[in-house]
């Protein structure tokens, strides 16, 4: 039986409402000198385009995140001169909770999300069945197998339903502000993606997005390894009624082996002992190399001069050198 043709949703361009962007650490271990990067990225752009930057701790997985690391991470961006223009939110926080629960409360009152019972072995084992073993990034494809009930098993996940309204597959189109046009079938590459874990914690797809539209961010600056969200995160916002950002994503910074620098694989924490040599270091990542300035906020005013001078003739095109 011949599958039905994929239809293709485009993001729309962002809203023309006033620049907020966002950095949004999550504070499973300290800032490294990736994080930095990702973190000036942002910044930059926001001071480029007189605009507003916070700073949000994303500590929805709370088993991960031990205790006094969020405010360690908010020391580091102290130190280094990147100061939020708000008081930080914590997606921790009652009222974010509240916020996730109406979101998913209206995603299955419209039929968008529905429960789902399977662990991870039904479902390796209903996609082996179905003669494959369909992974992503390490991650097995959802096959969908609750879509049309429980069958008298206990849910234990929400999913968002990954189709389009008549059923058909579904293909999300962007343009990264670094990487241009972008697209991916969510239906196949992605499928049916969890919005509430088996184990009660709201997952990071639906928080993220939550937060940036309660927030009002027009403009996502951050590494490159989370472009492959993006499709998942636009789905939601279309969903939700919530504006589309800009999304613009950073080169990675790579370690001695050559993998991206990550907490996961031990990368060490940020060397503060001299903010602007720190800053300068990060700066080179963006193309930002031979700025002038003595201390650590010479060389942010140097760094946003540039950037805004050279980069920001437009809100859709904005880039320094080592981002083109």
């Amino acid at each position: 039986m011949s599958q039905p043709l994929a239809s293709v949703r485009e993001a729309p361009l962002a809203t023309c409402a006033p620049y907020v962007g966002r950095f949004a650490p999550s504070p499973t271990g300290p800032l490294h000198e990736g994080s930095l990067v990702a973190a000036l990225a942002s910044w930059l752009d926001a001071r480029a385009h007189a605009g507003r930057w916070l700073v949000r701790i994303e500590d929805v997985d709370r088993p991960r995140c031990p205790p006094g690391l969020d405010e360690l991470i908010l020391s580091q961006l102290a130190q280094a001169g990147l100061q939020p223009d708000e008081a930080p939110v914590w997606q921790s926080a009652p009222a974010q909770e509240a916020r996730y629960r109406q979101a998913l409360d209206a995603l299955v009152a419209r039929g968008w999300a529905y429960p789902c019972a399977c662990s991870r072995k039904d479902i390796a084992e209903a996609i082996a069945a179905q003669g494959g073993a369909r992974e992503r990034h390490g991650e097995l494809v959802y096959p969908g197998t609750c879509r049309q009930g429980l069958r008298g098993r206990p849910a234990r996940a929400w999913r968002l339903l990954s189709t389009d309204e008549a059923g058909a597959d579904l293909c999300i189109r962007w343009t990264d502000r670094r990487l241009g046009p972008q697209q991916q079938d969510l239906t196949r590459d992605v499928g049916d993606f969890v919005l509430l874990r088996a184990d009660g914690l709201w997952a990071y797809q639906l928080a993220v997005v939550v937060d940036d539209g309660w927030q009002g961010v027009t403009d996502v600056v951050r590494g490159e390894d989370l472009a492959d969200n993006t499709p998942r995160q636009i789905r939601l916002q279309q969903l939700l009624g919530l504006p589309v950002p800009r999304y613009l994503h950073t080169p990675l910074v790579l370690g001695d082996n050559g993998e991206k620098l990550s907490k996961q694989n031990g990368a060490r924490a940020l060397d503060l002992s001299d903010p602007l040599a720190a800053l300068r270091r990060a700066g080179e990542q963006l193309g930002l190399a031979g700025l002038p300035g003595g201390t650590a906020g010479d060389y942010l005013a140097a760094a946003t001069a540039l950037w805004q001078e050279r980069f920001c003739g437009s809100a859709s095109r904005c880039l320094p050198p080592g981002l083109a």
